[in-house]
């Protein structure tokens, strides 16, 4: 008889731990603060996407705190397979797809800002679908391009860095000239070659025209 009120009374000791333990645990949650490893920029250009990340952080950890508290669930690390906790944590996902989504921009913009970009670039790159290479290259080309004067006709010898340019950009397109900055004779047969190609008035002499089929 002694053995089994002993037996009882650890089984009763056994409840009322259990019952303290989940007690303690649904109201000492583990740290739910959501924290990221990525460097972000949050002066981008639109601040309300940065707003909403800030949002969606927020949402993110009371979302977690809620689940664990009131049904005892860890979307973050579940220890269940049943419907309530797949579906729990199938909406915990979710959310963090929408923070890696913000984050996926933020740490872009924050990363060509490191490169000299600034936010009205970034803008313009993403509103574009331009990629950062072909920025780089459409900004060089309109450098060279400002050099160009529509009225001050070449003459032979003329030596300028438009030329070197230009002597550059018809080696790259096949062909055969030296790079010396000089419009001699050797450089008009090559861009008369090249407007030919192009179905361009065949001059040899350099105009607008010209010039945009040689930078496009």
């Amino acid at each position: 008889m002694k053995q089994i009120i002993i037996l009882l009374l650890l089984i009763i000791a056994f409840i009322i731990g259990f019952g303290k333990y989940n007690q303690y645990k649904r109201y000492n949650t583990p740290n739910v603060d959501y924290k990221t490893e990525k460097t972000l920029d949050f002066e981008y250009h639109n601040q309300d996407l940065v707003i909403n990340y800030y949002k969606a952080i927020e949402n993110l950890n009371s979302y977690v705190m809620t689940q664990w508290t009131a049904n005892n669930i860890d979307v973050r690390t579940p220890e269940d397979d049943d419907e309530e906790t797949k579906l729990a944590v199938v909406k915990y996902a979710d959310k963090l797809a929408t923070i890696n989504y913000y984050e996926t921009k933020l740490a872009k913009s924050f990363s060509l800002k490191e490169k000299g970009l600034s936010n009205n670039e970034i803008r313009y790159l993403e509103e574009t679908g331009t990629d950062l290479k072909s920025h780089q290259k459409t900004l060089a080309n309109n450098k060279i391009k400002s050099m160009f004067k529509a009225n001050e006709k070449l003459t032979y010898g003329h030596k300028s860095a438009l030329i070197f340019e230009v002597q550059k950009k018809l080696i790259a397109k096949g062909l055969d000239l030296q790079i010396d900055g000089l419009y001699k004779i050797e450089t008009l047969h090559a861009i008369k070659l090249f407007e030919e190609k192009n179905n361009l008035f065949a001059d040899g002499f350099l105009d607008v025209l010209t010039l945009d089929a040689l930078f496009k």
